[in-house]
């Protein structure tokens, strides 16, 4: 699957987990809960990039994940269920004195919740760790050394350097020091993956009992016959009756640090034995032969184990098998300084120095041994850090993957009631949400928005407002459904997402004051932000639920687009609303203000649709077409004037306009009529005088509009006094002349236009 193709499967994945919200057990069902899902997605895009050859970096982060899941899933079960009442191991050599000591580790381990996890911690290691070689001789597992000597006596006694030159068992003792090929150390590396069986097969197979026969002594003692312990339940168990392990295990123990520390052994073979009997004394050369940090962690937590085991063990005192002396306590302060110490062990691992495979420091790394030592918040709020002082590099695939992690791992640590960081998760799912974003996963964004609690509507508003223009109005309604199918306020979400998108666009337009713009010039196409501004009211024009809003944030619009003189992008705006918008009532100064720009709309294009008819007539028109012209050109003339003379003896938009204190809204409201009062004047006037060819008594009109702005009563010429505007000196000019028409017939009166005095 593609790098998309996961960021689905993933999401999935939770989708069908956040359906078991309420089911812990089906959560953390070792088969289908959420961590295995996503373990089993990780190795199928492992197995798709190993077919197609990928880099091998972007292949081990994957396989970090999948081991990341795959920890998860070893220890949270165990964090999150209380487990059944069990004996304690003195409790059990009290009522049987013949209890085998595998039954006694085992209640020493159930004793210790976090001896218990580190078992689990060293089985994990093991099953992850790389599969050992499987040498194909039947009759010996030296076969690379074998290839080597045969070699070597073919050309006349040349032996590679530090090999041996014979194939005895004691070889490698006897000839100074030479060891066996590397090929052939396949013993440790079954070890090391928890395979013993392999490893005693391996060594029968070489014909050397005698070396299986040690390896099996690191099993615990076990006879179920004589133990109290629970039977198991399978249809094919082990003979009751049958003992098994190891009955001197301490001897044999004692005799494997003795060999791991013998200098005279082949390095090999001192390997082996302290794998098999990890303690303090031998850590030295287990650590010799880590190359991974895997392989320290193991290390450390193998020694860990054994000795917490053993000393516990030893403690019994009276136990039949193995115990000397008397019965001593773990008291609660040994048992806390123990644990003090074991994360004090584990912390030395953060930044241990390793020859193969990733650093120490590395993320994943970083997260497991956080996991171990049950420090999420501390994860969490260290990888949000990173990610908010921008330690990572955004255009890599590692990113990308640790991204979806760690936002997975959030979200399943809440589906399991295991709190988490409010802002570093916060942080680490708008990171994500982001990835998505730039991955074109737009269809994935409000489920994981919808996890952001509280900031889940600013948050995913916020994505909305970055889909910009990109999305037409069908995806953007698309986008706002999703927020509904996901447990997010829909109607909610689009208030936000407007109000986000006026605010973004206002950064990036000019505040509309200084000079009045002109608008008799020709309008200019709109900018980017400008078709933003505008674009914004679709949000809230999809429901009738946010037509309130909708009325609001049109007013705010309007009011920007007139006060910059954008009359056809206001227009435009008008276009784009629903009807019921004009049905709105409440609150009442911002239902007046939309009609008032209704009201102004509508007599623009009342002058705009006379000024074309007035184009339309021509010489030579038929007396029957010119008839029909003048009764519409007449029809649209007395309409215009009607709505205009309404306008201006009404409180249009705002009253006092030389009162110009106040609120930001009441300094727009008095610059657009500043701007458009002037412009509908001189328009109507120009309109009336033009018209007087066919209309006579249009000349008469045009000077009653002069009474109109004089009367004291509206205080029209208050909007003329802005100098940057239409001046009221250009309109009493235009005046003069409409008096100067009235004298074109003949006489000297010059109020005869006015009392009507010529036809």
């Amino acid at each position: 699957m593609s790098e998309s193709e996961l960021f689905v499967a993933s999401a999935d994945v939770l989708s069908l987990s956040q359906s078991l919200k309420d089911d812990l057990a089906g959560l953390l069902d070792p088969e289908d809960g959420f961590a295995p899902r996503m373990r089993r997605l990780c190795r199928d895009q492992i197995q798709e990039l190993e077919d197609q050859n990928a880099h091998p970096e972007d292949i081990e982060i994957l396989r970090l994940e999948e081991n990341t899941w795959g920890l998860l899933q070893a220890l949270l079960p165990a964090r999150k269920t209380e487990p059944p009442p069990t004996p304690s191991a003195r409790e059990l050599l009290a009522t049987n004195p013949y209890t085998p000591p595998s039954t006694l580790a085992q209640a020493v381990m159930n004793s210790s919740p976090l001896l218990q996890e580190l078992v689990v911690v060293r089985e994990w290691l093991q099953d992850t760790a790389p599969s050992p070689p499987h040498p194909e001789a039947t009759t010996g597992y030296w076969k690379f050394t074998k290839h080597n000597v045969l070699q070597g006596m073919r050309s006349g006694n040349s032996y590679r350097d530090g090999l041996v030159k014979e194939l005895d068992p004691d070889a490698p003792n006897r000839e100074g020091g030479r060891a066996l090929a590397s090929d052939d150390a396949a013993l440790y590396a079954c070890v090391r993956a928890g395979r013993l069986e392999e490893a005693v097969e391996l060594c029968r197979r070489a014909h050397q009992p005698w070396r299986a026969s040690s390896i099996l002594g690191s099993r615990l003692f076990r006879w179920p016959a004589i133990s109290i312990e629970p039977k198991e339940d399978y249809a094919m168990v082990e003979d009751d009756e049958a003992w098994s392990g190891n009955r001197n295990r301490k001897l044999w123990k004692k005799t494997c640090v003795h060999a791991a520390l013998n200098n005279s052994l082949l390095d090999q073979e001192r390997l082996l034995y302290a794998a098999l009997a990890p303690s303090p004394l031998t850590a030295t050369i287990l650590k010799s032969a880590c190359r991974t940090w895997e392989d320290h962690l193991w290390v450390q937590v193998s020694i860990i184990c054994e000795e917490k085991e053993s000393l516990e063990l030893g403690r019994m005192g009276a136990g039949f098998w193995e115990g000397e002396g008397e019965s001593v306590t773990t008291s609660e302060q040994e048992q806390e300084e123990w644990e003090n110490e074991v994360v004090e062990s584990l912390t030395t691992l953060k930044d241990v120095a390793v020859v193969e495979g990733p650093s120490a420091e590395h993320a994943f790394h970083h997260s497991q041994l956080h996991i171990i030592l049950n420090r999420t918040d501390s994860l969490l709020n260290g990888f949000a850090g990173g990610l908010s002082d921008e330690q990572f590099k955004k255009d890599t695939f590692e990113y990308s993957q640790l991204c979806r992690f760690f936002a997975h791992f959030c979200l399943f640590l809440q589906m399991i009631d295991i709190p988490t960081p409010p802002l570093a998760t916060q942080v680490i799912l708008e990171a994500y949400l982001q990835v998505l974003a730039d991955a074109q996963q737009r269809q994935l964004i409000a489920m994981y928005a919808g996890a952001l609690g509280d900031n889940a509507i600013e948050r995913y508003a916020a994505y909305l407002v970055s889909l910009q223009l990109s999305a037409d109005i069908s995806e953007r309604r698309s986008a706002l459904t999703q927020a509904n199918e996901h447990g997010l306020d829909m109607h909610r979400v689009a208030v936000v997402a407007a109000e986000r998108t006026i605010g973004t666009a206002f950064e990036h337009l000019p505040e509309p004051k200084g000079p009045l713009p002109s608008i008799i010039a020709l309008p200019q196409p709109l900018g980017e932000a400008e078709l933003f501004l505008l674009r914004s009211i679709e949000w809230t024009t999809f429901s009738e639920a946010t037509y309130q809003t909708a009325l609001e944030q049109t007013n705010v619009i309007l009011r920007y687009f007139l006060g910059v003189g954008r009359v056809q992008a206001a227009l435009s705006l008008l276009d784009m609303l629903p009807s019921g918008l004009a049905n709105i009532s409440e609150p009442e100064e911002r239902a007046t203000e939309y009609l008032h720009y209704r009201q102004f709309f509508v007599i623009w294009e009342t002058l705009e649709r006379v000024v074309e008819q007035h184009g339309q007539h021509v010489l030579g028109m038929s007396k029957g077409e010119e008839t029909q012209w003048l009764s519409q050109y007449r029809t649209s003339i007395d309409q215009a004037f009607e709505q205009v003379t309404k306008l201006l003896t009404t409180e249009w938009l705002v009253s006092d306009v030389e009162q110009v204190v106040g609120d930001r809204r009441r300094r727009d409201l008095i610059r657009i009529r500043q701007i458009f009062i002037p412009e509908i004047i001189i328009r109507l006037h120009f309109t009336l005088v033009n018209s007087r060819q066919w209309i006579p008594d249009n000349l008469k009109r045009a000077l009653e509009l002069v009474n109109i702005v004089a009367d004291s009563r509206y205080k029209l010429y208050e909007d003329f006094v802005n100098g940057n505007g239409r001046r009221l000196g250009e309109y009493l000019g235009a005046v003069r002349e409409a008096f100067v028409a009235g004298l074109d017939k003949g006489g000297s009166d010059p109020f005869r236009p006015v009392i009507g005095g010529y036809q």
